[in-house]
């Protein structure tokens, strides 16, 4: 494939993506999934019910895990690329079986996380359009729906248009957070702080009482911020010299997450202020930020603020269906169901059939869980974790690959290893957080639905081995992957 995209009017085959992107459009997608704005608008409530003052801590500690995860992908990406992401990275380390089941739960995880972001943008959108005065109260699935619309228009059009629009959301609602953060910031360190409050890096010690294990327990919040990291390797197959541009894209987007997250809640934490008074008061918020903006700057800023969310929760949308789409794209090319899955648009390069399937299953799920009465919060949390506890067995898998075919393989040095397993131990103890003690009703159930759904995609590598076989030959034959496999990869076809 070329690293010039080809002109509009020449006819391309089906099933070929067009080669064209930058590594800071790479980079859009990883940071659109995550929606640093979205994340830090709802993600701390819950740490400061467990730990207090030290949100900040167990944010920087999830930063430091997420690091030693994304070890494994930022490795393999160097070597493979392929629309699939972790269909190839397990695929080809693992065996094609291996490699279907984890792009299966990670296909679990971008449609989840579609269904929460639909809900997500009606939530920020019935307090911005409430706020302004323009719809009053507003029923979200009405916002959720246009939106839904909206990002199937974006995703059918030209990738690299889509992935700079995806920036450009991000851009404006981190700026957003970002102006508040520093009126915040200058309030307390001038001492000019609403009630007070006075700048001091105590968030970053516990508090007496608070031990490690709740700091652990708190960190797994701060952890789910950064669902879907992996994004730009999705677009292995659109990114001009990949094995460069892909890696330092997800590189860069979990190191620029893990600052903005960490530097975003100690400025939380400090502006509700590190007293009793403030830590209730940081746990109690629906919404924190817009808390902070009306009272560090005035109603104004917290209207801008619940656009800038509803950007970033559009903007994840977008990013995960994208991701959906091409995980999709390539298990059809492959000959998953139907060849149809991975057929591509001639004008704009969209893989059209895939982007359909996932946007109407959210679409779907969505209004039937409005339809039953569930409130816009209820249903982000719940397709939320969801989404969470199939992304988490993706992640063991590719990780498992990475020790295997870096480390066993000896491509890279031996005692590498311990980063993986460190990795693979961090994600292990957030799936037991999530399952035990038994969370209360309905969350007691997810766990058992991701289950279901894991299942049945091992069932399907089981039951078909001609599909097996099929995705061992189309990983063979992608461009960007033969050449590691003669070298020496696994070659279970």
């Amino acid at each position: 494939m070329s690293d010039v995209a080809e002109p509009v009017a020449v006819e391309r085959p089906r099933g070929v993506l067009r080669r064209e992107l930058r590594v800071w459009e790479a980079f859009a997608i990883s940071v659109g999934i995550m929606a640093p704005t979205a994340a830090m608008a709802l993600n701390g409530t819950l740490p400061a019910s467990i730990v207090g003052r030290a949100v900040p801590l167990a944010f920087l500690l999830a930063s430091i895990a997420i690091a030693l995860v994304s070890y494994s992908f930022i490795r393999l990406t160097s070597y493979f690329n392929h629309a699939g992401s972790a269909y190839a990275l397990a695929g080809v380390t693992l065996g094609p079986r291996v490699g279907f089941f984890a792009c299966w739960a990670l296909l679990g995880t971008y449609s989840a996380f579609l269904a929460a972001n639909f809900a997500e943008i009606g939530l920020f959108g019935e307090s911005f359009f409430s706020g302004i005065g323009i719809w009053d109260n507003p029923d979200w699935v009405i916002i959720s729906l246009v939106a839904a619309a909206l990002i199937w228009l974006f995703a059918y059009n030209e990738i690299k248009a889509v992935t700079r629009s995806l920036l450009g959301f991000e851009a404006v609602s981190v700026a957003l957070v970002t102006i508040l953060v520093i009126v915040i910031y200058v309030k307390v360190i001038g001492g000019n702080a609403p009630n007070g409050q006075e700048f001091t890096f105590k968030p970053f010690v516990p508090a007496e009482g608070v031990g490690l294990s709740a700091v652990a327990f708190a960190s797994v919040f701060g952890f789910l911020s950064f669902g879907g990291f992996e994004g730009a390797a999705a677009l292995g197959e659109e990114t001009n010299n990949p094995r460069r541009n892909v890696p330092l894209a997800i590189a860069v987007a979990v190191g620029f997450c893990g600052i903005f997250y960490t530097i975003v809640m100690f400025a939380q934490s400090l502006g509700f202020g590190i007293d009793q008074a403030g830590i209730d008061a940081f746990a109690g918020s629906s919404a924190p930020l817009n808390d902070l903006s009306q009272e560090y700057v005035g109603d104004g800023m917290a209207d801008a603020i619940n656009f800038g969310a509803m950007l970033s929760a559009f903007a994840s949308g977008l990013g995960c269906a994208l991701g959906a789409a091409r995980l999709l794209f390539a298990l059809g090319r492959d000959g998953f169901v139907t060849t149809r899955l991975g057929d591509t648009s001639r004008r704009t390069g969209a893989p059209i059939v895939s982007l359909a399937v996932v946007m109407l299953f959210a679409v779907i799920v969505g209004t039937a869980l409005r339809i039953n009465g569930t409130t816009s919060v209820n249903v982000f949390f719940y397709m939320g974790t969801i989404g969470v506890l199939s992304m988490l067995v993706a992640y063991i898998v590719v990780n498992l690959g990475a020790m295997r075919f870096l480390h066993l393989g000896r491509r890279e040095a031996p005692w590498r290893v311990i980063i993986p397993i460190l990795a693979i131990a961090a994600l292990v103890y957030v799936i037991y957080k999530n399952v035990w003690p038994r969370p209360a009703y309905p969350y007691d159930n997810f766990p058992l639905m991701v289950g279901g759904w894991l299942l049945v995609g091992i069932g399907i590598a089981l039951l078909y081995p001609g599909l097996a076989r099929r995705i061992g030959i189309g990983l063979a034959e992608s461009e960007d992957i033969r050449a590691p496999r003669e070298e020496g990869a696994h070659r279970d076809a």
